[in-house]
Protein backbone atom coordinates (compact mmCIF):
# COMPACT_ATOMS: atom_id res chain seq x y z
CA UNK A 1 0.00 0.00 0.00
CA UNK A 2 1.54 3.32 -0.84
CA UNK A 3 1.60 5.88 1.84
CA UNK A 4 -0.41 8.93 1.83
CA UNK A 5 1.60 12.44 1.90
CA UNK A 6 0.70 14.25 4.98
CA UNK A 7 -0.10 17.94 4.72
CA UNK A 8 0.06 20.11 7.89
CA UNK A 9 -2.74 22.62 8.61
CA UNK A 10 -2.48 25.52 11.60
CA UNK A 11 -5.44 26.96 12.30
CA UNK A 12 -7.88 23.90 11.44
CA UNK A 13 -10.35 24.42 14.04
CA UNK A 14 -12.99 27.14 12.24
CA UNK A 15 -13.00 29.25 8.65
CA UNK A 16 -10.37 28.94 5.65
CA UNK A 17 -7.94 26.33 7.91
CA UNK A 18 -11.04 23.63 8.70
CA UNK A 19 -12.34 23.82 4.91
CA UNK A 20 -8.39 23.60 4.06
CA UNK A 21 -8.15 20.34 6.07
CA UNK A 22 -11.44 18.89 4.27
CA UNK A 23 -10.77 19.45 0.96
CA UNK A 24 -6.88 18.26 1.62
CA UNK A 25 -8.68 15.17 3.18
CA UNK A 26 -10.85 14.74 0.02
CA UNK A 27 -7.44 14.60 -2.16
CA UNK A 28 -6.13 11.81 -0.30
CA UNK A 29 -3.71 13.28 2.26
CA UNK A 30 -3.27 12.31 5.89
CA UNK A 31 -3.03 14.99 8.27
CA UNK A 32 -1.82 17.00 11.38
CA UNK A 33 -4.19 19.58 12.39
CA UNK A 34 -3.84 22.05 15.21
CA UNK A 35 -5.68 24.91 16.42
CA UNK A 36 -6.64 26.18 20.12
CA UNK A 37 -9.13 24.41 20.51
CA UNK A 38 -9.15 20.86 21.72
CA UNK A 39 -12.69 19.99 21.20
CA UNK A 40 -12.92 21.44 17.71
CA UNK A 41 -10.06 19.35 16.83
CA UNK A 42 -11.49 16.58 18.04
CA UNK A 43 -14.58 17.22 16.07
CA UNK A 44 -12.78 17.64 13.18
CA UNK A 45 -10.40 15.19 13.52
CA UNK A 46 -13.72 12.63 13.47
CA UNK A 47 -15.62 13.97 10.82
CA UNK A 48 -13.09 13.15 8.40
CA UNK A 49 -10.86 10.32 10.38
CA UNK A 50 -13.01 7.57 8.29
CA UNK A 51 -11.07 8.73 5.39
CA UNK A 52 -7.84 9.28 6.37
CA UNK A 53 -4.91 9.31 9.03
CA UNK A 54 -5.46 12.52 11.60
CA UNK A 55 -3.63 13.64 14.13
CA UNK A 56 -4.86 16.01 16.25
CA UNK A 57 -2.38 18.44 18.14
CA UNK A 58 -3.88 21.25 19.99
CA UNK A 59 -1.63 24.11 20.54
CA UNK A 60 -1.44 28.06 20.60
CA UNK A 61 0.87 29.37 17.88
CA UNK A 62 0.56 32.72 19.19
CA UNK A 63 2.88 31.73 21.62
CA UNK A 64 6.88 30.25 21.63
CA UNK A 65 5.54 27.51 23.99
CA UNK A 66 2.94 26.34 21.53
CA UNK A 67 5.10 26.11 18.62
CA UNK A 68 7.44 24.04 20.57
CA UNK A 69 4.61 21.60 21.76
CA UNK A 70 3.70 21.30 17.99
CA UNK A 71 7.34 20.65 16.58
CA UNK A 72 8.04 18.60 19.21
CA UNK A 73 4.61 16.56 18.66
CA UNK A 74 5.90 16.30 15.27
CA UNK A 75 9.18 15.20 16.14
CA UNK A 76 7.59 12.66 18.45
CA UNK A 77 5.57 10.99 15.97
CA UNK A 78 8.25 10.50 13.11
CA UNK A 79 5.80 12.41 10.25
CA UNK A 80 7.16 13.92 7.70
CA UNK A 81 5.46 16.92 6.13
CA UNK A 82 4.92 16.61 2.37
CA UNK A 83 2.41 20.17 2.80
CA UNK A 84 2.69 22.82 5.27
CA UNK A 85 -0.71 24.88 5.57
CA UNK A 86 -0.20 28.31 7.76
CA UNK A 87 -3.55 29.20 8.07
CA UNK A 88 -3.63 30.29 11.50
CA UNK A 89 -3.72 34.20 11.78
CA UNK A 90 -5.46 36.68 13.65
CA UNK A 91 -6.56 40.51 13.55
CA UNK A 92 -8.26 43.78 15.49
CA UNK A 93 -9.41 46.59 14.23
CA UNK A 94 -9.35 49.57 15.31
CA UNK A 95 -7.11 53.17 15.83
CA UNK A 96 -3.56 52.01 17.01
CA UNK A 97 -3.45 54.65 20.12
CA UNK A 98 -6.42 52.91 21.14
CA UNK A 99 -5.31 49.15 20.67
CA UNK A 100 -3.43 47.35 23.79
CA UNK A 101 0.02 46.44 23.20
CA UNK A 102 0.19 43.02 24.37
CA UNK A 103 -2.88 42.40 21.71
CA UNK A 104 -0.88 43.31 18.66
CA UNK A 105 2.39 42.03 19.80
CA UNK A 106 0.00 38.47 20.35
CA UNK A 107 -0.96 38.85 16.32
CA UNK A 108 2.06 39.60 15.20
CA UNK A 109 3.98 36.59 17.46
CA UNK A 110 1.04 34.50 15.26
CA UNK A 111 0.86 35.70 12.23
CA UNK A 112 4.48 36.37 11.60
CA UNK A 113 6.41 34.38 14.05
CA UNK A 114 4.64 30.67 14.07
CA UNK A 115 4.53 30.90 10.19
CA UNK A 116 8.28 31.90 9.60
CA UNK A 117 9.49 29.59 12.82
CA UNK A 118 7.34 26.49 11.18
CA UNK A 119 8.35 26.80 7.86
CA UNK A 120 11.74 26.86 9.24
CA UNK A 121 10.99 23.81 10.73
CA UNK A 122 9.63 21.87 7.68
CA UNK A 123 11.84 23.23 4.73
CA UNK A 124 14.81 21.11 5.49
CA UNK A 125 13.19 17.68 5.21
CA UNK A 126 10.98 18.97 2.06
CA UNK A 127 14.48 19.49 0.53
CA UNK A 128 16.02 16.51 1.46
CA UNK A 129 13.39 14.49 0.95
CA UNK A 130 12.92 16.34 -2.89
CA UNK A 131 9.61 17.15 -2.69
CA UNK A 132 7.18 19.89 -0.79
CA UNK A 133 4.68 22.72 -0.67
CA UNK A 134 3.85 25.58 1.72
CA UNK A 135 0.68 27.34 0.94
CA UNK A 136 0.76 30.82 3.29
CA UNK A 137 -2.32 32.25 4.00
CA UNK A 138 -2.16 35.88 3.71
CA UNK A 139 -4.80 38.71 2.18
CA UNK A 140 -6.04 41.16 0.35
CA UNK A 141 -5.19 43.32 3.04
CA UNK A 142 -1.15 42.64 2.20
CA UNK A 143 -1.55 45.09 -0.88
CA UNK A 144 -1.98 48.21 0.78
CA UNK A 145 -1.87 49.94 4.02
CA UNK A 146 -5.32 49.44 5.90
CA UNK A 147 -5.85 52.31 8.34
CA UNK A 148 -7.91 51.00 11.02
CA UNK A 149 -6.20 47.58 10.59
CA UNK A 150 -2.31 48.40 10.68
CA UNK A 151 -1.15 46.13 12.44
CA UNK A 152 -2.97 42.87 10.40
CA UNK A 153 -2.45 44.38 7.57
CA UNK A 154 1.13 44.95 7.90
CA UNK A 155 1.43 41.17 9.49
CA UNK A 156 0.07 39.98 6.57
CA UNK A 157 2.24 42.15 3.95
CA UNK A 158 5.33 40.16 5.31
CA UNK A 159 3.41 36.68 5.16
CA UNK A 160 2.92 38.01 1.06
CA UNK A 161 6.51 40.02 0.78
CA UNK A 162 8.05 36.61 2.84
CA UNK A 163 6.15 34.25 0.24
CA UNK A 164 7.77 36.01 -2.66
CA UNK A 165 11.00 36.17 -1.59
CA UNK A 166 10.77 32.67 -0.56
CA UNK A 167 9.59 31.19 -4.01
CA UNK A 168 12.32 32.89 -6.03
CA UNK A 169 15.15 31.30 -3.44
CA UNK A 170 13.47 28.15 -3.83
CA UNK A 171 13.00 28.62 -8.09
CA UNK A 172 14.47 25.26 -9.33
CA UNK A 173 14.38 23.18 -6.22
CA UNK A 174 11.59 20.41 -5.65
CA UNK A 175 9.58 22.72 -3.24
CA UNK A 176 6.91 25.58 -4.27
CA UNK A 177 5.58 28.71 -2.06
CA UNK A 178 2.31 29.46 -2.79
CA UNK A 179 0.70 32.89 -0.99
CA UNK A 180 -3.46 32.60 -0.88
CA UNK A 181 -4.79 36.30 -0.50
CA UNK A 182 -8.66 36.22 0.04
CA UNK A 183 -10.57 38.81 0.41
CA UNK A 184 -13.72 39.43 2.52
CA UNK A 185 -14.72 35.52 3.78
CA UNK A 186 -17.03 34.06 5.79
CA UNK A 187 -15.47 33.22 9.04
CA UNK A 188 -15.41 34.35 12.94
CA UNK A 189 -13.01 36.74 11.80
CA UNK A 190 -15.54 38.70 10.22
CA UNK A 191 -18.62 38.22 12.55
CA UNK A 192 -18.63 42.29 13.04
CA UNK A 193 -19.20 42.81 9.85
CA UNK A 194 -22.47 40.76 9.47
CA UNK A 195 -24.53 44.73 8.21
CA UNK A 196 -22.15 43.96 5.17
CA UNK A 197 -24.44 42.54 2.12
CA UNK A 198 -23.78 38.79 1.28
CA UNK A 199 -22.40 39.44 -2.13
CA UNK A 200 -19.05 41.10 -0.51
CA UNK A 201 -18.27 37.60 1.06
CA UNK A 202 -15.97 34.60 -0.21
CA UNK A 203 -17.48 31.68 1.11
CA UNK A 204 -14.40 29.95 3.42
CA UNK A 205 -15.10 26.34 1.40
CA UNK A 206 -14.69 27.97 -2.19
CA UNK A 207 -11.65 30.07 -0.90
CA UNK A 208 -9.82 26.56 0.56
CA UNK A 209 -10.49 24.97 -2.58
CA UNK A 210 -8.99 27.86 -4.46
CA UNK A 211 -5.74 27.65 -2.39
CA UNK A 212 -5.44 23.85 -2.94
CA UNK A 213 -5.81 24.01 -6.73
CA UNK A 214 -2.93 27.00 -6.38
CA UNK A 215 -0.82 24.95 -4.10
CA UNK A 216 -0.78 22.01 -6.22
CA UNK A 217 -0.04 24.26 -8.97
CA UNK A 218 2.79 25.68 -7.35
CA UNK A 219 1.01 29.21 -7.92
CA UNK A 220 3.22 31.85 -5.87
CA UNK A 221 0.21 34.03 -5.59
CA UNK A 222 -3.82 33.22 -5.90
CA UNK A 223 -6.42 36.06 -5.23
CA UNK A 224 -9.66 34.16 -5.07
CA UNK A 225 -13.04 36.02 -6.61
CA UNK A 226 -12.70 38.29 -9.74
CA UNK A 227 -13.50 41.27 -7.89
CA UNK A 228 -10.86 41.01 -5.11
CA UNK A 229 -8.20 40.05 -8.26
CA UNK A 230 -9.42 43.37 -10.20
CA UNK A 231 -9.16 45.43 -6.92
CA UNK A 232 -5.47 44.09 -6.40
CA UNK A 233 -4.58 44.53 -9.98
CA UNK A 234 -5.66 48.20 -9.70
CA UNK A 235 -4.10 49.14 -6.71
CA UNK A 236 -0.80 47.94 -8.19
CA UNK A 237 -1.25 51.50 -10.28
CA UNK A 238 -2.35 53.57 -7.87
CA UNK A 239 -0.15 56.04 -5.88
CA UNK A 240 0.50 55.50 -2.09
CA UNK A 241 -1.05 58.73 -0.97
CA UNK A 242 -4.40 57.47 -2.76
CA UNK A 243 -4.47 54.09 -1.48
CA UNK A 244 -3.77 55.16 1.75
CA UNK A 245 -7.11 58.01 1.60
CA UNK A 246 -9.10 55.10 0.01
CA UNK A 247 -8.20 52.41 2.55
CA UNK A 248 -9.26 55.03 5.72
CA UNK A 249 -12.37 55.79 3.87
CA UNK A 250 -13.13 52.65 3.64
CA UNK A 251 -12.13 52.12 7.17
CA UNK A 252 -13.84 54.26 8.66
CA UNK A 253 -17.14 53.57 7.14
CA UNK A 254 -16.96 50.43 8.47
CA UNK A 255 -16.13 51.54 12.27
CA UNK A 256 -19.54 53.10 11.51
CA UNK A 257 -21.32 50.64 9.98
CA UNK A 258 -20.68 48.18 12.90
CA UNK A 259 -21.15 51.40 15.92
CA UNK A 260 -17.92 51.29 16.37
CA UNK A 261 -17.48 55.30 16.37
CA UNK A 262 -14.77 55.91 18.18
CA UNK A 263 -12.88 53.43 16.52
CA UNK A 264 -11.24 51.73 19.74
CA UNK A 265 -10.05 48.45 19.44
CA UNK A 266 -11.81 44.97 19.65
CA UNK A 267 -10.56 41.91 18.11
CA UNK A 268 -11.85 40.44 15.23
CA UNK A 269 -10.09 37.12 15.52
CA UNK A 270 -8.38 35.38 17.91
CA UNK A 271 -5.55 32.65 17.67
CA UNK A 272 -6.98 29.67 15.96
Amino acid sequence: MTERPTALVTGASSGIGRELARVFAEHGYDLVITARRRERLADLADEIGDRVRVEAIPANLATRNGIATLKKGLASRGIDIEVLVNNAGAGASGEFAGMDAAKSLTLIDLNVRALTDLTHFVLPGMLERGRGRILNVASVAAFQAMPGMSVYAASKAFVLSFTEALSEELAGSPVSVTGLCPGLTRTEMVDDLQAAPDFMFASAADVAEEGYRACLAGEVIRVPGVANQALVTWLQYQPRWLKRFLSGVAGRAAFAATGDEAATARDIGTPA
